[in-house]
């Protein structure tokens, strides 16, 4: 399967395309989620396609069903932080105004005021749920009304799919996973 996670590269242009290769992958097992994972943006014309990068988005960390940190991000100082997605709902509004804004500066804003929106708290959890036919591990977070579905790609790559309600054409993004090694250090 290393052909086909290589042949995806960054995205295949549309949500169709998208929809399509989800549809295509097996399901993943909560268990397949366990662990450390570093996200990128899977771009289909969506107005979050390269937002999170542009606000240093790490990725996820799924200690267990229970213990989920959705939003992890880069630290000025190289660590990461775990941020309470409830801060994410201005930005989840914004979507329905146009893009949302991708610069360095405001990337580089965002990781000053990190601490204030950090948490150690778990946000999320994780269930097994039915989505477009095929039942799989799938994210709910504790506050927004947002459910990510995950997809294999291989054992260490996973297509995400983020439902947003409210808005009609999904986020896809890809999760990588961490080294033992490298995940001690967050």
């Amino acid at each position: 399967m290393t052909t086909f996670s290589t042949a995806v590269g960054s995205g295949p242009g549309s949500t169709a395309a998208a929809l399509d290769l989800f549809d295509r992958l097996a399901p993943a097992e909560i268990s397949d989620l366990i662990g450390s994972w570093r996200g990128k943006s899977f771009l289909t014309g969506h107005p979050l396609d390269g937002a999170l990068e542009a606000y240093y988005w790490y990725g996820k960390r799924f200690e267990d069903a229970e213990q989920v940190h959705p939003l992890v991000f880069q630290t000025m100082g190289g660590g990461t932080a775990s941020v309470n997605p409830l801060w994410a709902l201005p930005v989840l509004r914004w979507l329905g105004w146009g893009s949302i804004p991708k610069s360095q500066v405001a990337g580089r804003l965002f990781q000053l005021v990190i601490g204030l929106v950090s948490t150690h708290c778990s946000c999320a959890r994780l269930r097994l749920t039915q989505y477009r036919g095929k039942v799989s591990a799938t994210m709910i977070y504790d506050t927004l009304p947002i459910n990510d579905v995950f997809r294999k790609i291989d054992d260490n790559t996973l297509l995400g799919l983020m439902d947003l309600k409210g808005i009609g054409q999904p986020f896809f993004f890809t999760l990588h996973r961490e080294t033992p090694e490298h995940a001690e250090d967050q």
